[in-house]
């Protein structure tokens, strides 16, 4: 637990790590591109152990700002990406696929971190990850084809399956595991399992970086531009999730999920989608979002504790103890 712990605090510079280690030994670890998926899926699986039906079945009976957060990530955000990507690089199909790709694949599982840090509505945000993650095999196909249409070959069957296999079915396994056990899971194994799976985070971004190396090695003004648009799409996906947030006048946690969680993207999900139906063009934009995806987390959970202080800390202050009168 402990491990784990230092893990979170320094993640934000280890993933980027991770993406250099991929592209300074590029040759030595290619080779381990086959194993990736079975890697993220225990990632998945490692991830889900805290969770159960219960918790996710509560948020249902208040469903608008789960059906918000859903629509927004697969419909409003990928849907200006794609508008952006075909104005900017209307020659370049690949790395417009790559700009889309990365901003309809689930939402982040480490977003739940935030969402405790700056005291969210975590269950509300567990839900989002969880029907999020289960739905991916078929919703991020159909997302795909919506804003692509027929500009890249895509087979959605066979990618179905996969991310069935990667995703959607260790979620559903360690929702069972946690259920039949009566949460016992959540305090023994889910603990011992946190800190690998960090690692195998880190090892899932570093092959996979292996793809992009060649367009890294040799940045040009093109790639260069290509990392501001996707720096720009993705503290606009923050920012889209507090207005939303905002605009239907939701509490403070419940902003605070909605921001973290239609930001945050599963970086790893994208990746091992664009290596595997996609040419290497196509994960330049997913993967050169591992640099700064952490960073803006940061950034707007500092912007949302100056806008809605934390009641808890604001308690004594608001509420001060009456003096006493003298004599």
């Amino acid at each position: 637990m402990k491990l784990n712990r230092r893990l979170e605090k320094v993640m934000p510079l280890l993933t980027p790590l991770s993406l250099a280690i991929g592209v300074l030994f590029a040759d030595q670890l290619s080779g381990l591109l086959p194993v990736v998926p079975v890697v993220f899926a225990f990632i998945t699986f490692s991830g889900s152990l805290n969770s159960n039906f219960r918790d996710v079945s509560r948020i249902f009976m208040h469903p608008l700002p789960l059906v918000v957060m859903l629509l927004s990530l697969h419909v409003l955000v990928p849907g200006i990406a794609s508008l952006v990507g075909r104005l900017l690089f209307p020659q370049d199909p690949y790395i417009v696929a790559g700009m889309v790709l990365q901003l309809v694949i689930p939402s982040a599982i480490v977003s739940m971190m935030w969402v405790t840090i700056y005291r969210g509505n975590f269950p509300m945000s567990l839900a989002l990850v969880l029907v999020d993650t289960i739905a991916a095999p078929v919703v991020i196909p159909l997302s795909l084809r919506l804003f692509l249409g027929s500009v890249v070959e895509l087979d959605p069957t066979e990618m179905m399956i996969d991310l069935a296999f990667m995703v959607a079915l260790p979620a559903l396994a360690a929702l069972t595991i946690n259920q039949l056990t009566r949460g016992r899971v959540k305090t023994s194994v889910s603990p011992a399992l946190a800190p690998f799976s960090k690692f195998a985070l880190m090892f899932v971004v570093a092959v996979n970086s292996t793809k992009v190396a060649p367009f890294l090695r040799n940045l040009s003004w093109k790639m260069v531009a290509v990392t501001v648009v996707m720096f720009l799409l993705a503290a606009s996906a923050y920012s889209i999730g507090w207005l939303l947030a905002t605009l239907l006048r939701q509490k403070r946690d419940v902003v605070i999920s909605m921001t973290f969680n239609i930001g945050m993207r599963n970086i790893s999900t994208g990746a091992v989608v664009a290596g595997a139906y996609f040419p290497p063009e196509t994960m330049f934009p997913v993967m050169i979002t591992t640099l700064f995806q952490q960073i803006l987390a940061a950034l707007f959970g500092y912007l949302i504790s100056r806008r809605y202080p934390n009641p808890e800390e604001a308690a004594p202050a608001a509420n001060p103890q009456p003096e006493k009168s003298p004599g």
